[in-house]
């Protein structure tokens, strides 16, 4: 059976932006100290934290949260006694592996490489990479009308096939003609992660990586998602149907955990399993979700208009994002 990678694309076009969010000041890291441990966060739309509001502005267009899981997981060591010296985020909605090293076009000016924020002396790199490599808004809207359609405008991607209707979405993918394009993507993750580290190790040779999987999107049971968001009308994965859903789980983000937690361990980084920690909180997970509905309207908005979440986490999946990765980082720093 061909097998994919994914997790999410997201960028928005224009150049003025706010949030529905109270504006606040970012999370005040520990102060540095001699035993602060000097790191560099790096990373998508998911260590950026795409949908939580405010967003800083450097660049704007890369929707990176203030509070995203990367300054809560500061304070949440800081306060156990492990500071961290923030050299930089770099994290930027829409990056793919290969902005490590190259820099990320964006609508308006690009960001540099993710890389050049790395120092010699930065002990811990920290973030997601991988599911933009894969293409995953492109997948999502293969099998969705709606996102091919005028909802999914903000979601810069084109189907796979858009002769190809969204209602066979799985069977295009397992035995149609997005079989090849699936396994080619796949593969393409897996060089450019092997890359990516080596990269990192160039720029930071004395650095700990720690490589954070993806939430888990779907859960077991797919009927759950067959139902509206709690308090609102939209079902968490549009119309995307249960076998595509199944599909997208199984075979597509069960194999990204498996493919980013190998070739984190293969390269001597440390890995953290979110995907298998976070299936109560799915997507689908009604009261309990970690993440927001594919359209519902998120905290963030853009030229006066809300944005939606596009499964990205919402304050409840960014929290448990920030607990995971802290734990991890405790266990590296005080072993």
């Amino acid at each position: 059976m061909r097998k994919s990678v994914v997790v999410s694309a997201l960028v928005a076009l224009g150049t003025c932006l706010s949030t529905a969010a109270p504006a606040a000041s970012a999370s005040p890291a520990a102060a540095p100290s001699a035993e602060a441990v000097r790191t560099v966060f790096i990373g998508d739309s998911y260590t950026a934290n795409f949908g939580i509001g405010p967003v800083g502005t450097t660049p704007a267009l890369c929707f990176r949260a203030t509070d995203n899981y990367p300054a809560v997981a500061v304070d949440e060591l800081a306060e156990e006694g492990v500071p961290l010296d923030v050299q930089a985020d770099v994290s930027c909605g829409a990056a793919q592996i290969h902005h490590v090293w190259e820099p990320q076009d964006l609508p308006q000016g690009a960001a540099e490489p993710q890389k050049n924020a790395l120092r010699p002396d930065t002990q811990l790199v920290v973030g997601s990479l991988g599911g933009n490599t894969a293409g995953f808004a492109r997948i999502m809207k293969q099998c969705s009308e709606r996102l091919r359609g005028s909802e999914g405008t903000l979601l810069p991607a084109d189907p796979v096939d858009e002769d190809s209707p969204a209602s066979g979405c799985s069977d295009f993918f397992q035995n149609g003609a997005g079989a090849e394009w699936l396994d080619e993507r796949f593969l393409t993750m897996e060089r450019d992660l092997r890359r990516m580290f080596s990269e990192i190790h160039e720029a930071a040779p004395g650095a700990d990586t720690v490589l954070v999987g993806y939430p888990r999107i779907v859960p077991e049971d797919t009927s759950a998602c067959l139902e509206p968001i709690p308090g609102g009308t939209e079902k968490p994965l549009a119309d995307i149907d249960e076998d595509a859903l199944k599909f997208l789980d199984k075979e597509v983000q069960e194999p990204l955990n498996d493919l980013m937690e190998r070739e984190a361990r293969a390269a001597g980084a440390s890995f953290v399993d979110i995907y298998h920690r976070t299936g109560a909180h799915t997507a689908c997970g009604g009261e309990q979700r970690g993440v927001g509905a594919m359209l519902e309207r998120s905290e963030v908005r853009f030229l006066g208009l809300p944005l939606p979440w596009y499964v990205h986490p919402n304050r409840t999946g960014r929290d448990l994002q920030a607990e995971l990765v802290a734990e991890t980082i405790k266990h590296i720093t005080t072993a």
